[in-house]
């Protein structure tokens, strides 16, 4: 019995820092352009879109398809790499662990 309390204790000190890191996902913020620069998106950890900047050589009203696909391109890329970022922070405490998509 004294080996499951342990255990309990381990568990509860690991689910506050899980919850410790997850807060600091939010403040963390990662970013991607497409186009060269012409479309640039900033994410925070928690996959919230903070900032979307548009070049304004790029706006052209005869051509809003191209537009659509920089941005599409730079959202996707910004996602991507919040993903990896919560991976990196978060993994830590799943490795070993089989716990598909939990993160």
């Amino acid at each position: 019995m004294k080996n499951m309390g342990s255990m309990m204790k381990q568990m509860q000190k690991m689910q506050k820092q899980m919850q410790e890191a997850q807060e600091q996902l939010k403040e963390k913020t990662v970013e991607a352009t497409s186009g060269g620069g012409a479309v640039r998106i900033v994410a925070s950890g928690d996959k919230r879109i903070l900032e979307v900047e548009i070049d304004e050589d790029v706006v052209d009203p005869e051509d809003v398809e191209m537009l659509q696909d920089l941005i599409l391109a730079a959202t996707n890329e910004v996602m991507k790499k919040v993903d990896e970022l919560v991976e990196q922070d978060m993994g830590k405490f799943t490795k070993g662990m089989n716990l598909p998509g939990m993160f």
